[in-house]
């Protein structure tokens, strides 16, 4: 967790760039994580496959149907993991989706897994704080960050119980809807950032619908990280095998534009 930890600089936010892995296969998946870390990307999540991502728009809903279309599998998912701490021993790295993956096996099973492929930190999408012991405890067990979601119906009721035992950063889910599709008023995010940067020590990072650099610049100056993934998974999809270079770009144009923002 200490790479996660240190992600986040007092000086800037953190990019955070999502894939979905074996997307389009899983042999391609090292290049395009490489690419999106020598683009400047400074965490990495990546999507493990599923048949009913329920949080994911189009994109990311074609990106699964093209891993697990190719045969992508969770040990395929904890290889590319394992293969690309090998290579960037310092780059925080987060797997990203929903809880049938991760616990069908048992979760000591995962959060074991995690560790030995250098996973820093776990978001599960579909897992309530209340069923949080189906999968948190274990995780943090292992030193895992369990990393929880906000949104824009999060009240000042329910935010204290997702910030229980929550570790790594804060997601804010800036659009109550799926991936992709819109992007939330800049002031309604200035807002959720300062609610909820009150309600906790933890980074907030704010992602979904954010695609252009302006995009990311604007809150880029208010948040501590920004969190961009249906953008670089529409590239994968236009190249497909040949589309590292064109991530590489894209998520540079994004990092450029964050560091500049304050």
């Amino acid at each position: 967790m200490t790479r996660l930890s240190n992600a986040f600089p007092t000086d800037r936010a953190a990019l955070v760039a999502f894939v979905t892995g074996g997307d389009p296969t899983a042999a391609d998946t090292g290049a395009i994580l490489d690419a999106l870390v020598e683009g400047g990307a400074d965490i990495i999540e990546l999507g493990m496959p599923f048949t009913d991502p329920m949080a994911d728009g189009p994109a990311i809903q074609a990106a699964n149907i093209r891993s697990l279309s190719a045969g992508t599998k969770t040990a395929d998912i904890l290889n590319i993991a394992t293969a690309f701490r090998e290579r960037h021993p310092k780059v925080p790295l987060v797997l990203m989706g929903y809880a049938n993956p991760m616990t069908i096996r048992g979760a000591d099973w995962f959060a074991d897994a995690c560790v030995n492929a250098g996973v820093d930190g776990v978001i599960c999408v579909d897992i309530p704080v209340e069923e949080d012991d189906s999968l948190g405890d274990s995780l943090r067990a292992k030193d895992v960050a369990v990393i929880r979601l906000a949104t824009p119906t999060t009240d000042a009721e329910r935010l204290p119980e997702i910030l229980n035992n929550a570790s790594g950063f804060l997601y804010y889910v800036s659009v109550a809807g799926i991936t992709g599709l819109q992007q939330a008023a800049q002031a309604s995010i200035e807002e959720a950032v300062a609610r909820l940067k009150a309600g906790t020590d933890l980074p907030v990072a704010v992602g979904f619908g954010v695609r252009t650099p302006e995009q990311a610049a604007d809150i880029a100056r208010v948040a501590d990280g920004v969190v961009v993934g249906s953008a670089i998974v529409e590239i994968i999809a236009e190249h497909g095998a040949a589309a590292a270079p064109h991530v590489k770009d894209y998520v540079k144009s994004l990092s450029d534009a964050i560091r500049s923002a304050r």
